[in-house]
């Protein structure tokens, strides 16, 4: 084939993608789901334009590279350690108790045991990209269990590293040469961490202080740096993967990772195409009818069993089973980490082209339907919430110390700015502030000697019976989501609180709903914003005696400016009654 017949075929190749890219984002699926369907469409069981050889090989790789270098470089462990214990359990048990049952499933199914191990760990990994950007569009990244899903993704992250790590290291290794490959791998893999480890803090930070002079240089270098790092990785007996990866992360801790990160996600899912492109060339369907079969078993312990685990987990935590829910199905599919791992076996000898094509298969069913899911997770949850009560009375809700009830005069749910001003405000009027907040990290600073602060989440109904609510006149959220607020809100209700509710909020439709739902006061900081800078508007124009527009008269204030109004704007927040 020559070269121009070559660029008509990756013109095609490109225009198919781009129509059934277009075609799925209007089905409103994750672009992973659309570059496998290409992949299958122009390789040899569709269309045939292309092999998994040669420039689509190289270009596959350059995108592995390119994932596992971006998911180093955003590898964030603060949100492991401010979503406490619960990532760590919940990311390792849910690998444990997939990888397990899941291998007893693919036994079942007449795989022998490598085969039945690689289906195993391959049903346990998450897509991080595809849920951060489900859960960013939703705007759930910030509430509990969009941060809980986030930190055991990470936690999943790290793992399938690990174990892509063991399988290039003693892949291809005999037993008799085992313990002299593992002391050979220890001490390969300890000096090129020692390596990068002196590279990121003596040269890599000085040399992207020149090099971020030119956004365009930026980019070259983090795509040459990658790429070597996976490619002496790769000389040293590891895959290029684990060197994209710890080249990534060799770059996490500058601070210019986030620019760097941006101008290279185009780049990425541009070459993740060609990825999946070479799997499509890969994949086999020579018994269609048995593979669909197993496929959609597997798909069914994904789609159920996988959110199951995480419910379980996390209730056994003391969290309730609404928040286990939908911190749940994020684990609801397969990964394209999932994908790289079956080729790595494949590549190493260990499985066929089939059971790639079953892993394949699983993938584009568990991601096509997760998607759907989780962007209708509490409509979801509303109608299964029924056949799962029964969970709630597993585990212990966890209370507060005993010391603590009965001495607060304001239950204060969020310690963001605006929560932490408002307790703040509050305890220098002389009030007792009881704060609750699920970040770790907020609920250890100091504030102020009335102020105490505990570990809980606004969307923990059961937390509720710890609290002292006979007691306290006022309870304040300052959390700006009206979902989590009128969780709270239905929760007060139904333990029959007698006090005052203020919540806040960011949009009027929202307050809207706050106050239809029966909070007694509801706090719009943008609102009240908007009136005191028209009020300095005013101002201003009647100091140059230009007068008002019109009439003078202005906007009307929102429902809650005017005398006795919350303001948490500036922090004054709300006086007990």
């Amino acid at each position: 084939m020559t070269a121009a017949d070559d660029f008509w075929v990756f013109a095609a190749v490109l225009a198919v993608a781009a129509g059934v890219a277009l075609l799925g984002n209007l089905l409103r699926q994750p672009l992973i789901v659309s570059y496998i369907a290409v992949g299958i469409l122009v390789g040899p069981v569709g269309l045939g334009l292309v092999s998994h050889e040669g420039v689509i090989e190289l270009l596959a790789q350059t995108g592995i590279a390119m994932l596992l270098f971006m998911v180093g470089l955003r590898l964030d462990l603060h949100l492991i350690r401010t979503t406490g214990p619960v990532a760590l359990a919940t990311g390792i048990g849910q690998v444990v108790f997939t990888s397990v049952i899941g291998y007893g499933i693919a036994l079942a199914l007449g795989m022998d045991s490598v085969t039945a191990l690689y289906v195993a760990v391959a049903l346990t990994f998450s897509s991080t990209i595809i849920i951060v950007k489900l859960l960013s569009d939703k705007r759930e990244l910030d509430q509990l269990h969009g941060r809980i899903a986030v930190g055991f993704l990470i936690v999943q992250d790290i793992v399938v590293v690990l174990v892509m790590i063991a399988l290039t290291s003693f892949g291809r290794a005999s037993s008799e040469a085992m313990p002299e490959r593992v002391a050979l791998t220890v001490g390969t893999g300890a000096g090129l961490l020692v390596g990068l480890a002196l590279l990121a803090r003596f040269v890599l930070p000085w040399l992207l202080h020149f090099i971020a002079r030119s956004q365009e240089l930026l980019v070259i270098f983090g795509v040459a740096y990658a790429v070597s790092v996976a490619a002496l990785t790769e000389w040293l007996g590891f895959s290029l993967e684990v060197g994209a990866f710890l080249a990534g992360m060799s770059l996490a801790s500058t601070t210019y990772r986030d620019a760097l990160g941006a101008r290279l996600v185009s780049l990425r899912d541009f070459l993740l195409l060609f990825f999946f492109i070479q799997l499509g060339a890969q994949l086999e369907f020579g018994d269609a009818s048995r593979q669909l079969l197993d496929a959609g078993l597997l798909s069914v312990f994904v789609l159920i069993g996988n959110p199951l685990i995480v419910v379980l987990i996390m209730r056994l935590m003391g969290y309730p089973v609404r928040i286990g829910f939908l911190s749940g199905l994020s684990v609801a599919q397969i990964s394209e980490f999932s994908l790289i791992l079956a080729a790595l076996g494949l590549s190493l000898g260990h499985i066929t082209s089939t059971t790639l094509s079953l892993v394949t298969v699983v993938g584009l069913i568990t991601i096509g339907i997760s998607t759907y899911l989780i962007l209708y997770s509490k409509q979801l949850y509303d109608l299964v919430k029924r056949w799962l009560e029964p969970l709630d009375r597993l585990g212990r809700t966890r209370r507060l110390p005993a010391d603590l009830v009965g001495r607060a005069d304001v239950i204060l749910y969020g310690l963001g700015r605006m929560g932490r001003s408002t307790a703040q405000r509050i305890a220098e009027a002389g009030y007792d502030v009881l704060a609750v907040d699920y970040d770790p990290q907020r609920v250890a600073r100091s504030i102020h000697p009335r102020v105490t602060t505990v570990y809980g989440s606004a969307e923990d109904v059961e937390f509720l019976e710890s609290l002292p609510l006979a007691t306290t006149p006022m309870v304040i959220s300052a959390i700006p989501s009206s979902n989590v607020d009128l969780v709270l809100l239905h929760a007060l209700q139904h333990h029959e609180y007698a006090g005052t509710v203020v919540l806040s909020t960011l949009t009027r439709r929202d307050a809207e709903r706050l106050r239809a739902a029966g909070a007694d006061r509801v706090v719009e900081p943008y609102e009240r914003g908007a009136d005191t800078i028209l009020e300095l508007v005013r101002e201003h124009a009647d100091r140059d005696g230009t007068g008002g527009p019109g009439d003078g008269s202005g906007t009307a204030p929102g429902p809650d400016s005017g005398p006795g109004s919350e303001d948490p704007g500036d922090g004054s927040g709300p006086r007990p009654t």
